[in-house]
This record gives structure tokens, C-alpha cells and sequence, in this order.
């Protein structure tokens, strides 16, 4: 191959090497105009979002009507997950003595009448073997191989974590509130996975110090979930209350300073400023700024206040 041809066929090589580059690029341009129209479909003019029902069903966007309700009020408690005390051992050796062998760690699951540890006697010098005394798992150990132990203290906590109690601080001013009976749902991350469980103790006594009483919740725990120690919070259901107006807590977002909820507009939906009353869980009560039978966006607000704001910041929309 001589080298005019040697060059032209680099040269060939260069083109259609920058003519697939250009083709890429402009590909990856083609498709971002489309992931952008594709986001910018939802119309609004002047402060009002329109959607189609294709588009809330595909957004999740739900409508609902304002009405009245029937408020189920609870009052939020703090607490943490502890041993039934009814089910935990605390081992006292026999005898005092030395520690030949100690057969369990922390942690470790442990059946009625297993052998834990044995020790030698400082009186016979006999052997005799420590043997839990229920089902559980060893939540405390003080025995080390070779360790003088005495008979006057436990030196193992077993505990049958099956089921555990949720003990929950009361303040003074929510005394009156709560009884013995009284259903609580007790959680430790999101409500939506809480339990729903019965006082079934309260303190006659409050404590000197943080001015609260206890009140005692039974769980069941076969499965582990809660571990003694972990902190949790209740929602006791206190009484109910009926309200003139009401929208979901999901519906009522805050835009501009002020709480709104967005309403139904001709063809699309409007922030509407809200004075909110009670709430629970779920609901909230609407002192003004709504009518009853007004439609408005119970699940999904987010969306269109999201739409808003990208108009106040000057984002372009079709």
C-alpha cells in the first residue's frame, strides 16, 4: 500500500468516526427533549394545574370531596421495649466457688435445664453444673473460667423474650386522658406498621424526677421483632370528634407561607389557604377557607405544588 493511499484511508476513518460521534450526541439530545416534554406535560396557567384522569391515575393523584368526619383523636406517647419481667430468671450459684467452664455467651438461646457453666464447689470441691431454669436467651453473664464466684448474687439473666412489654411515659397533663384498657398503636419507625395492643397497667405513682407516670403494653414477639431497649412511640386512641369539614392530612401542603389545599378549578385545581383545626392521624380538621362538596386532591398534592413551584422559578412548559 502506497502512502497516498494509506492516507486516504485514514482520512475515511476520521470521518466516519466523528460522523458516529455527531450521530450519538445528537441521539442523547433527541431523547433528554423528550424526557423533558414527557415531565412537562401537565398544563397550568395562572397559578392552576390541569390534569387529564389519565394523567392522576398514572401520577397517583386521588380526588376526594370535603365533608364532615368523624375524628378518632389519640394522644402521642414515647416509651421503650422491655422484658416481661414475669419472664426472666436471674441464676444464683449454689454454692460459691471456682469456674471450671462456662458453655454460653450473651446472646445465645438457651432451653429449661441446659447446662451454662460449671463450678467447683470451695467447700466439697465437688463439681455441680448451673442450669437455666427456662426458655430464653442470656441477656446477662458473670462468669469467667477460673473466676472465685459467691453464692450472695445472680450471676446469669435469662429472659423469654416471646413476648415483651411497651412501657410508655405519661405527663401529668395527660393523666386524665388515659385509663387501663384503652387501646394503643405502638411503632418504632413508621405508623403504618404498628400494632394495636390494650393498656393493661398504669402507675398509681409519678416519678419525682421527670413528672411522668408509666403505662404498660403487652407484645407478642415470636417473631423478635422488638428488641428490649429499642424506643418506641404509641398513638392512644383517646375519644372521637365529629367536625364539620375535614380533609387528608395528605391533601393540605404548605406553598407560599401559607397551609393550602389544592381545589378543583374549571378544568384544573388552585391552591386554596386553609385555617386547620383537630387532627389525627389521618385528618384534619378545616376551620375556613373550604366548602362542603368541594372537590380537591386528597393523596398526591405534592405533585402539584411541585408543578407550581417549577413555574415561580420560570421553568418553561408546553
Amino acid at each position: 500500500m502506497n502512502n497516498k493511499n494509506k492516507f486516504l484511508y485514514i482520512f475515511i476513518g476520521i470521518v466516519l468516526g466523528a460522523a458516529i460521534v455527531i450521530a450519538g450526541m445528537l441521539l442523547v439530545n433527541n431523547k433528554k427533549l423528550e424526557n423533558q416534554k414527557n415531565q412537562s406535560q401537565i398544563e397550568h396557567t395562572e397559578g392552576i394545574v390541569t390534569l387529564t384522569n389519565a394523567e392522576m391515575k398514572e401520577l397517583g393523584i386521588i380526588s376526594d370531596e370535603v365533608g364532615p368526619k368523624k375524628l378518632q383523636m389519640h394522644i402521642a406517647l414515647t416509651g421503650e421495649i422491655v422484658p416481661n419481667p414475669d419472664k426472666v430468671a436471674h441464676i444464683v450459684p449454689r454454692f460459691a466457688g471456682i469456674v471450671k467452664n462456662v458453655s454460653k455467651e450473651i446472646g445465645d438461646r438457651v432451653k429449661k435445664d441446659e447446662v451454662i457453666a460449671v463450678i467447683e464447689s470451695n467447700e466439697s470441691l465437688v463439681t455441680y453444673e448451673v442450669k437455666s431454669s427456662i426458655d430464653g436467651v442470656v441477656l446477662d453473664l458473670h462468669m469467667t473460667p477460673g473466676e472465685l464466684i459467691g453464692d450472695e448474687k445472680h450471676v446469669v439473666t435469662i429472659a423469654d423474650l416471646s413476648s415483651v412489654w411497651a412501657e410508655l411515659n405519661v405527663y401529668q397533663k395527660d393523666l386524665k386522658k388515659i385509663k387501663v384498657g384503652q387501646n394503643a398503636m405502638v411503632y418504632f419507625d413508621e405508623i403504618e406498621n404498628s400494632v394495636e395492643r390494650k393498656i393493661f397497667y398504669l402507675s398509681p405513682t409519678v416519678d419525682e424526677h421527670t413528672r411522668t407516670t408509666t403505662a404498660r403494653v403487652r407484645l407478642n414477639n415470636s417473631s423478635g421483632y422488638w428488641k428490649p431497649g429499642m424506643f418506641i412511640t404509641a398513638k392512644v386512641l383517646t375519644d372521637f370528634v365529629n367536625v364539620d369539614q375535614a380533609v387528608t392530612l395528605n391533601g393540605i401542603q404548605n406553598f407560599e407561607g401559607q397551609r393550602v389545599v389544592f381545589v378543583k378549578d374549571g378544568e384544573g385545581f388552585r391552591p386554596q389557604p386553609v385555617t386547620i383545626g383537630k387532627t389525627n392521624t389521618k385528618y384534619a380538621e378545616i376551620l375556613s377557607g373550604l366548602n362542603n362538596g368541594q372537590s380537591y386532591i386528597a393523596e398526591g398534592a405534592f405533585v402539584i405544588k411541585a408543578e407550581l413551584l417549577k413555574e415561580s422559578f420560570g421553568g418553561d412548559h408546553d
